[in-house]
């Protein structure tokens, strides 16, 4: 690892990063705005000028040279000495952000990157107080350059990411710069709108309020939202990404850094596909068929209840036919203690693992990129935990089948009980053939987000929780266990998954997947290895 001083201070850094790279890991806060460490370097907003010391022509001797060098395009090399903090850079900067603030409107107040914008911050920091702009400011018209997208150019500070994101990232290449000089400006091509399955990364990678989410257009002030770090659960990738919530409501979905996984992008299909945790058809009370209906009974009434009349069931009919189906849309901890549970009341269960939603083909970006060229990859395995789900099956030691020789053999009457846990965001994820094959169970146990044909047959209804409800964890297309925590309450009247299973299963308090997957790692042991994403500071998001 290369050495390297910077503003007096010796640090060590990775091999073949650039200064800026290499000081924003240190922990300086040197402003930037056309690097990011995703893209192609351009050094064009001059921002992260810096000093340094470089051998004399005649003797030799370390000096500073009064040239400014741009710290994202110098690599480190060993011994280097560089300074950001002086009063020429100080100076220069300050007539950088003068030149990005010319023609920039002062409408923070209705603008959606207000508390989030690195030119407020920038300005505030490195700026002035005062500006000698005396001329009229280009003005602009908005621009509608996509289905989920606005284009305020009058905040464009030209950076360029989001070309660069267009051309390197997704490979559809729609976005472009346009005219010269002072007239410079971002625009879509004549007929090509934004509209590629990654378009949402170009929101989050303006460093201003130019390019702007109508999704979320006017929702929220960013200041009210509280955070908290998930995993998406839209296709077998498994991207980190940051759930953004206010009074129990999502508003906003964005990627989290991770490498390998999905660096720092997320697909629209992730982003945009959360609606359906607010759905007003949700299952929001319990239900014990007590007769012809469904009786709604106390949540702490329900563990009694279930492991009633599952040993019920088993003393009149044995263990042998008694499955269940663990959804991929559960979390591994829920999975393993609703398997935990069954064990012990019927030893001789079957756990099959739940339908997989798959739609197409993968795709790939750049677009029609392969091996090594591989930026992101969108999956066609269209939920987050098939391989954790499988991984519990082993596990435990079960028999097992796959969901359609469940259906086969339970059509055929092998089993007379059955818990079955949905989740899917997809309301018709229930075949006729599989509800027809259920409504012959004499218990059946359904645990579901929405009203469906097994509802309808169920003994007892548990409603489920969404993902931003819940935390545990899901394990990945590349077999990584990646944890997620719980981002907002669930609907009034229900009650998180991941609890009432740790009771059912004999466990006492307060439901903590954490301590949950340190019991599993007693006989699985990547539990006990969980992968979560780095930490990153907020100007690097």
């Amino acid at each position: 690892m290369a050495r390297i001083t910077i503003d007096d201070k010796q640090i060590e850094c990775r091999d073949g990063i650039s200064v800026l790279q290499a000081a924003l890991d240190g922990g300086w806060d040197v402003p930037h705005y056309c690097y990011h460490p995703g893209l192609s370097v351009v050094a064009s907003c001059r921002l992260c000028l810096m000093e340094m010391q470089m051998p004399a022509p005649k003797t030799g001797e370390m000096q500073w040279v009064s040239k400014l060098f741009p710290a994202c395009q110098t690599p480190v090399r060993d011994g280097m000495v560089v300074r950001f903090a002086s009063e020429v850079i100080e100076n220069a900067r300050s007539h950088c952000m003068e030149y990005f603030l010319l023609d920039h409107p002062l409408d923070c107040p209705v603008c959606d990157q207000a508390g989030e914008c690195q030119l407020q911050d920038y300005s505030y920091k490195f700026g002035t107080a005062t500006s000698r702009m005396v001329d009229a400011k280009h003005v602009n018209p908005k621009k509608d350059i996509g289905p989920r997208t606005l284009l305020y150019s009058d905040r464009c500070v030209m950076c360029g990411r989001c070309v660069r994101f267009t051309r390197e990232i997704s490979g559809t290449s729609e976005l472009c710069v346009t005219n010269r000089g002072s007239r410079n400006e971002i625009d879509v091509f004549p007929g090509q709108p934004l509209d590629n399955p990654l378009q949402g990364n170009v929101v989050d990678i303006c460093p201003v309020g130019a390019l702007l989410d109508k999704d979320f257009l006017f929702k929220q002030r960013v200041w009210f939202l509280q955070s908290a770090p998930s995993v998406c659960p839209g296709c077998s990738t498994g991207c980190a990404i940051r759930v953004d919530a206010n009074d129990d409501v999502v508003w906003r979905l964005k990627p989290r850094y991770n490498p390998g996984v999905n660096d720092w992008w997320m697909c629209d299909e992730g982003r945009f596909g959360w609606k359906y945790v607010h759905d007003p058809e949700r299952l929001t009370a319990t239900g014990i068929r007590r007769g012809a209906g469904l009786e709604v009974v106390k949540w702490e009434d329900v563990p009694d209840i279930v492991s009633f009349r599952f040993e019920q069931h088993v003393a009149a009919h044995g263990s042998a036919g008694v499955a269940a189906v663990l959804s991929p849309m559960m979390a591994c901890e829920e999975a393993w203690l609703l398997s935990s549970f069954l064990q012990r009341v019927a030893p001789e269960v079957t756990l099959v693992p739940g339908p997989v939603p798959t739609e197409g083909e993968d795709q790939t970006f750049p677009v029609g990129a392969t091996g090594q060229d591989v930026k992101f990859r969108i999956r066609n395995e269209k939920c987050p935990n098939r391989r954790g789900i499988e991984r519990v099956i082993e596990g435990s030691g079960c028999q097992t089948l796959s969901f359609d020789e469940f259906v086969e053999q339970l059509e055929a009457g092998k089993f007379s009980a059955a818990w079955v846990v949905g989740g899917y965001p997809d309301k018709k994820w229930v075949s006729k053939e599989f509800a027809k094959a259920a409504a012959k169970l004499e218990l059946l146990v359904v645990q579901d987000l929405f009203d469906n044909a097994l509802v309808e047959a169920a003994s007892i209804v548990l409603p489920s929780c969404a993902f931003v409800e819940r935390e545990g964890c899901f394990i990945n297309a590349d077999n990584k266990v990646q944890p997620f925590r719980r981002a907002i309450a669930p609907p009034d009247g229900c009650r998180r998954d991941g609890q009432y299973l740790y009771e059912l299963a004999g466990q006492q308090g307060v439901y903590n997947a954490a301590r949950v997957r340190e019991l599993m790692a007693g006989t699985m042991l990547e539990f006990g290895a969980v992968v979560d994403a780095p930490a990153l500071p907020v100007h690097q998001h």
